[in-house]
């Protein structure tokens, strides 16, 4: 029997490279902070736990980056978001879990729950607030390219991904939000139960933001 596998969806951290969305908002450098200690705070939730094996997959390939210790790296391979997807999930014969590393509030009774989930169905998927998804896991009863035909960051993200599950079944976990710009951090800041520790990060005055447009993750 092939051991569980978690992989956490990494990007390396780099000044004005990640959560450039959110960097429009608080800046590059406290985009950069936020990032970091959010890759480190899944990492530690999910890589300690010795019911499944929890690898980083990260990009660019052979990116040298202060990774979380702990989990080892494997690469994402090159491409789009789906075909990054595909690449990392495809050598893992028995079940994986893909979580990718800007939701707050993820634990490791996350994880448990679906991997309980892929017992009785051919995938699961964790919905983000937004239309997309947090995490997505996979049994070996997988569609050739589960990932394909997708449009990421935007609302049909999950809704095309489940489109390339039809007439298997599907199970959902509890939706979350990720963090995406200034205003989910705050947000989510401000929700009682659990996100106090979320930094207090300043918003730029509206007047000196760009237009919003949305970039793959």
């Amino acid at each position: 029997m092939h051991r569980d596998t978690v992989l956490i969806f990494a990007q390396a951290p780099r000044l004005g490279a990640v959560k450039r969305r959110l960097a429009r908002g608080i800046g590059a450098m406290a985009a950069l902070r936020f990032y970091r200690g959010q890759l480190a705070a899944v990492a530690r939730a999910i890589g300690r736990d010795r019911r499944w094996r929890t690898l980083l997959a990260t990009t660019p390939d052979g990116a040298r980056a202060r990774w979380p210790r702990g989990p080892a790296t494997v690469p994402q391979g090159r491409g789009g978001l789906g075909e990054r997807l595909d690449n990392a999930t495809r050598p893992r014969r028995g079940r994986v879990v893909v979580v990718g590393s800007d939701i707050p509030g993820v634990t490791a009774a996350d994880i448990a729950a679906a991997f309980r989930a892929l017992g009785r169905a051919d995938a699961v998927f964790g919905p983000a607030e937004d239309g997309g998804y947090w995490l997505a896991g996979l049994s070996a009863r997988r569609p050739p390219r589960p990932f394909g035909r997708v449009r990421w960051s935007t609302e049909h993200a999950l809704a095309d991904t489940l489109a390339n599950f039809t007439g298997r079944r599907i199970a959902l976990l509890r939706t979350l939000r990720d963090v995406d710009t200034a205003e989910d951090l705050q947000a989510l800041r401000a929700r009682p139960g659990g996100f106090a520790s979320l930094p207090v990060l300043p918003v730029k005055p509206a007047s000196t933001r760009k237009a919003k447009r949305r970039k793959p993750r």
